[in-house]
């Protein structure tokens, strides 16, 4: 497979840009080697720039749920361009979506949209705090909520890739209002709320974590962190930025019978452009300004393009909701072998080929995978034309535009490396 044209990008990359790469997974420190520069993608189909096709189990980290250029979406896009591309102000599409998000999530009674999935969380937790008055937050090892300050504390994702337990520029006494506790453990939840309820403002969680592999919740373990923080009067905020609209069609918290105080949204609700949302109840959302003291603003917030994008992949969803039944079949059917030595983890269009022979439920059994053979596994693949997440520690996502042929063709390809 030739790849010289990649190498000589990512070369010219590192004199400018910090790893070569705008996000640090991407630069497969991981699994080694170059990262392939992407010139353009098709289906459930992405090319690189030396002319490599790959079926694409990235999806851009998991919006592109109907395949890159989906019609409705590249249509939509192409009307809203005729209008401007930016305001820094309010136009009615604006309001279509809130109202189209808060009928498919109807815990977000009212919401806000921003830019990234690290500004919904960041925003959500400081309206915890200014709702409740209190200033701690529980989180869960291995669980990554976007490079907030306060969050970047035993964080999945990129940090799990890179082996950085705790990032350097956070100030100590922002890690302090963090506490992190084990993922799927009950016991120490309510431990924890039991020396300290009185002071935690928000509970935030991965319903499925997505951000050390693909996790799912223990059963009990959602429904507890419900109970004990509605005793608390503490809130409970679901960070369904990589779950929303993927898992279900109302997200993690329609799957499993869930009702948060918050929610944050993103990935898919852009249809493949940058937006994302938090929302939740009346009450707590009234404090956020104009209309209270907690302040939070964004000149791209609500970009005409993005709404428009998210628009069309929303109302497409909510038209065909055959649609997740077919992922889910798919889904299935590529991950129903499990190789030796390997444990697979999967909800919906999520899932992780773990490197190990063990049950894979929190970080503590997350990092004992074998990530030396997992880069070996991921490199057969992608000499095989299968883009996989360069790393152990992410998730692979289906979309509709999967074809039973790929599915095939990928679950051959893995067979073949195991049979070495």
């Amino acid at each position: 497979m030739k790849t010289s044209r990649s190498e000589e990008l990512f070369a010219r990359a590192q004199t400018r840009i910090p790893g070569g790469v705008n996000s640090p997974v991407r630069a497969f420190r991981g699994v080694g080697g170059a990262p392939r520069f992407i010139a353009r993608g098709e289906g459930s189909r992405i090319f690189d720039v030396d002319g490599n096709s790959y079926i694409d189990y990235v999806g851009s980290w998991g919006p592109l749920l109907l395949g890159h250029r989906p019609q409705p979406v590249i249509d939509a896009l192409r009307e809203a361009l005729e209008s401007g591309t930016s305001f820094g102000a309010p136009t009615e599409r604006e309001v279509e979506l809130a109202e189209l998000i808060s009928r498919v999530v109807p815990s977000m009674e009212m919401v806000r949209l921003v830019n990234s999935g690290t500004e919904a969380t960041m925003s959500a937790l400081r309206l915890a705090r200014g709702f409740t008055g209190r200033d701690l937050t529980v989180k869960f090892e291995g669980c990554y909520h976007g490079h907030v300050d306060s969050l970047l504390v035993k964080a999945g994702s990129g940090m799990a890739t890179l082996g950085i337990a705790a990032t350097a520029g956070v100030p100590k006494a922002f890690a302090e209002t963090t506490i992190a506790l084990p993922f799927n453990s009950i016991a120490a939840v309510e431990k924890t709320f039991a020396e300290r309820g009185d002071q935690i403002a928000a509970v935030i969680v991965e319903p499925v974590v997505g951000n050390m592999g693909c996790v799912p919740p223990a059963p009990g373990f959602l429904e507890a962190l419900r109970e004990l923080t509605t005793r608390y009067g503490t809130l409970l905020i679901l960070d369904e930025v990589m779950t929303g609209f993927r898992v279900a069609l109302g997200g993690a918290q329609q799957r499993f019978g869930i009702k948060p105080d918050l929610t944050t949204l993103g990935k898919i609700m852009g249809g493949g452009l940058p937006i994302a949302a938090y929302g939740g109840r009346h009450d707590i959302m009234r404090k956020v300004a104009p209309l209270g003291p907690v302040y939070q603003a964004g000149t791209l917030s609500g970009n005409p393009l993005s709404v428009a994008a998210g628009l069309a992949m929303l109302r497409y969803l909510m038209a065909h909701p055959e649609l997740y039944e077919q992922l889910e079949q798919r889904a299935a059917q590529l991950t129903a072998w499990v190789p030796p030595g390997v444990t697979i983890n999967r909800v919906g269009a999520m899932f992780t080929y773990f490197f190990s022979p063990e049950p894979v439920t929190d970080w503590e059994s997350a990092k004992k995978c074998d990530t030396a053979r997992f880069g070996r596994f991921f490199h057969f693949m992608l000499e095989r034309g299968i883009y996989l997440a360069p790393s152990q520690f992410e998730a692979a996502f289906l979309s509709t535009a999967h074809s039973e042929e790929d599915i095939r063709y990928t679950a051959a390809a893995a067979r073949e490396f195991f049979a070495a």
